[in-house]
């Protein structure tokens, strides 16, 4: 067992020297900004580029004062030290991935108040002064010696960094023209306001034109720059939307102030819809903040009891949206309630026929595996627990569920019992459709959006 041990007042000797090396993580970056409620932009900002972040090197230097406290605390004299009094000079910043060591050392002694000044440096891993000065202290007079604690693991999270990943990935990119369909409530109305200025849509407001003027008056938004196809109603609304999207005038469409059922009917009709020949259906992309790796959920919205064969179409959609985010591979979670195949349950039938469509060339482009009950999908440790060998066990991008109830509770457990993110996309029609919920939050629209603008720019290459 380690202990930690202090030196009392009488144990420190003149020129005695105690260190502390430590790398500036994103991390302790994160740490210090929410212990200290330092929220400078100098000190948090991060820069992206291509997908990849890079921190400014810029001042963190209170960091390296805060090492010299610890070093001070917890080595020398260590345990029950008082700080009194420090004079200390900041050089040079300290940046992301810098290695600094901590010294302190001693440098004078007064018996009477028990006190003794130190000298400080902290260098870079150059070699560099990055701070240095003095820090007097009253030692302790008393001998602490106790098992050294091991601190928890602190995990801070960041809600919707994989949304912000998304957005920078469309940098550089025109932004899609994008019907919003019934935009009369504030709700919708921002979204589509938040996604022009991020430059991923450029909204045509498609529906009644003294409501929407109404919505943007109470919501104090600038529109002038909008262009607005009135129409009567809602109905209409998504029909003319529907018809802008089949002549090509049109990019993308985005739900706006009316049940997704009405929008979906007129995206579904036969002879005036969106149709292709693959099966439409719904994923909703999450970025949920403990979860290591993206996250997608199908179907939860449109297809209610999907048979096998609507099953491969909304698997084989969803493989091909990972694609146009970026996974190459994507590994698939066919769910059901347990892992074995039975005759009793019928998602599993369905799991076991999915594989081997893949297995012969049915379905390309990912990893299946399944049935595979929510825990080994999610947990390589539930997996060995109970045998499972499997590729996608413990590592699965997409789940699979049985069907759209399953599919719906799954989500909304991850978004309210697990601070998860929801962005909705509907796929296998001509173009891209944004489904948002009045709920969604501004990175949940906008993660939206970039899927809806990656989806269409990746069509107009393959093309």
């Amino acid at each position: 067992m380690q202990l930690i041990e202090n030196k009392t007042f009488d144990e420190v000797e003149l020129g005695q020297s105690a260190s502390l090396v430590r790398t500036l993580t994103r991390k302790d970056i994160e740490i210090f900004a929410v212990m200290s409620g330092d929220v400078n932009p100098l000190h948090v900002d991060e820069v992206f580029a291509r997908g990849e972040v890079f921190h400014k090197l810029v001042g963190h230097e209170m960091w390296g004062a805060a090492l010299i406290s610890t070093v001070l605390g917890t080595e020398l004299p260590g345990p029950g030290t008082i700080c009194a009094n420090q004079a200390l000079k900041f050089l040079r910043p300290i940046g992301l991935g810098d290695t600094i060591t901590a010294t302190v050392t001693a440098k004078s002694k007064t018996a009477k108040t028990h006190r003794i000044e130190f000298t400080c440096v902290v260098k870079n891993q150059s070699g560099e002064d990055v701070v240095t000065g003095t820090v007097e202290v009253v030692a302790p007079l008393e001998k602490i010696s106790r098992p050294r604690i091991e601190l928890p693991e602190i995990n801070l999270r960041e809600p919707g960094r994989g949304y912000k990943r998304l957005i920078e990935m469309t940098h550089g990119m025109e932004p899609i023209r994008t019907a919003v369909v019934h935009p009369t409530d504030t709700p919708s109305l921002l979204g589509a306001v938040e996604a022009a200025r991020s430059n991923l849509i450029v909204p045509v407001l498609v529906g009644p034109d003294t409501k929407i003027r109404a919505a943007a008056r109470a919501a104090d938004l600038d529109i002038s720059g909008f262009e607005i196809v009135s129409t009567e109603h809602s109905h209409a609304a998504a029909a003319q939307s529907v018809a802008m999207a089949r002549a090509g005038h049109v990019e993308a469409l985005m739900k706006g102030n009316l049940h997704t059922d009405e929008l979906m009917r007129c995206v579904v009709s036969s002879e005036h819809g969106l149709c292709t020949a693959r099966r439409i259906s719904h994923v909703f992309a999450i970025d949920a903040p403990d979860y290591p790796r993206p996250l997608f959920i199908t179907d939860a919205a449109i297809n209610i009891t999907p048979s096998l064969a609507i099953k491969r179409d909304i698997v084989q959609n969803v493989i091909d949206l990972a694609h146009a985010l970026g996974i190459t591979q994507p590994r698939v979670a066919i769910l059901s309630a347990v892992e074995t195949v039975t005759d009793k349950i019928q998602s599993t039938l369905d799991a076991a026929a999915l594989c081997k469509m893949a297995d012969r060339g049915q379905i390309t482009g990912g990893i299946l595996d399944g049935p595979l009950a929510f825990d080994n999908a999610v947990s390589a440790e539930a997996a060995r627990t109970k045998g499972i060998v499997s590729p996608v066990a413990g590592r699965a991008d997409i789940f699979v569920v049985p069907d759209l109830e399953a599919g719906n509770m799954l989500a909304k457990q991850l978004e309210y019992l697990a601070a998860a993110e929801m962005a909705g996309i509907v796929l296998g029609a001509r173009v891209p459709i944004i489904l948002t919920s009045r709920a969604d939050k501004t990175l949940a629209r906008l993660g939206s959006c970039a899927i809806a603008l990656l989806l269409a720019r990746q069509k107009s290459h393959a093309k």
